[in-house]
This record gives C-alpha cells, structure tokens and sequence, in this order.
C-alpha cells in the first residue's frame, strides 16, 4: 500500500472498485491530501457533481447521499436531493467560496474513458472538468478530484451515460464514500 501513496510526482492514482484494497488506498491518498490543506488552514469541501437523471452522471449525488448517511453533512454538496450539476454549479461554487475561508474543495464527478479503466476510480491533485465528456463548457473545480470511470467514452456520450450499469455506479459510490469516511474521520 506504501508504493500507491500520492507523491508531488505521480499526478493521478488509479484504484479498480473491484478490489478490496481500493478503499483503504483511496483513504490514504485522501488523508495526505487533507493533512497538507489543513496545515495550510483550509478547510475541507466535499463537491459531489452529477445528477440523478443520468444512471452513469449519478455518481456524485450517490457519493454525496452516503456522505452524509455516515454524518459527513455540513462540508458535503451535491446528493440526490439537492444535486450540483450544470445549471448550479456556478452558484454552488460562490456559495462555497462565501461560506468558508480558504476552502480545499474535493471534487467528486464521473467520467468516461478506456474499456480497461471502466470500474477505477482515479484521484489526483488539481481540479476536475467536468461535462466535458458531453461538451459542455462549465468551470474547472476542485483543489483534487475522485473521478470514477463508469463506462466508455468515445461516441455517444449521452447514450452511453444513460446506459451505464448502476450496479456499478453504485459499488464505485460506497467505495469512494468509505475511502473518504477512513480519510476525514483520521486523527488530525
């Protein structure tokens, strides 16, 4: 697990769902993450972007809906009853940026990629794009990002957003919600 630590070298990390490991590598790579925001004073910012209308964009309110079932409620935005995607994320981003002092926001989105990616999740550090699988133009967010590759990307991004599996979806959501539970419930 050491060698799948996040070093200033290795931009992304990529974790497969399907093994048992993934949650606790994900943690660890989100505790170095928060330990160096909080010792610049930042406070965390959980963003779960994506909507419940599209199987496959439906993993940030899922992520975020696990969130706070595991009483992470106060920093997490984005879950199935209030849902951040294109047509809020601008306001939600100012209501974050007026709500916290220097805010380290990690960002949580789906994405589209390699059939041999399909079922990873990848962390990093930087921020996320998100819509641009279906070409849409919204602002770059995030001071890192959890991205989880849920189907394949290359033609018909809409159709291939609307058919991706929710069992999958779902296994990459508890997996990503677990990972940062470990991560933010760390001693500080």
């Amino acid at each position: 697990m050491l060698d799948n630590i996040m070093k200033l070298k290795k931009p992304e990390l990529k974790f497969s769902v399907h093994n048992p490991q993934a949650i606790y590598d994900i943690a660890a790579n989100v505790r170095q993450l928060v330990a160096d925001a909080r010792a610049g004073n930042q406070e965390i910012v959980i963003l779960c972007i994506g909507t419940d209308r599209s199987t496959g964009d439906s993993l940030g309110p899922l992520t975020g809906s696990k969130l706070h079932s595991l009483s992470f409620s106060s920093n997490v935005y984005g879950t199935l009853d209030d849902p951040v995607h294109a047509t809020n994320l601008a306001a939600k981003l100012q209501h974050i940026g007026a709500s916290y002092h220097q805010p380290y926001i990690i960002a949580i989105d789906a994405c589209l990629g390699r059939l041999e990616s399909v079922g990873c999740v990848s962390l990093g550090r930087g921020p996320v794009k998100p819509g641009a699988a279906v070409n849409k133009d919204l602002p770059a967010v995030g001071d890192a990002y959890i991205t989880g590759i849920v189907n394949v990307g290359g033609f018909m991004e809409h159709l291939v957003l609307q058919s991706t599996r929710l069992n999958l979806v779902m296994k990459m959501a508890d997996t990503i919600a677990a990972g940062l539970s470990f991560a933010l419930k760390a001693p500080r």
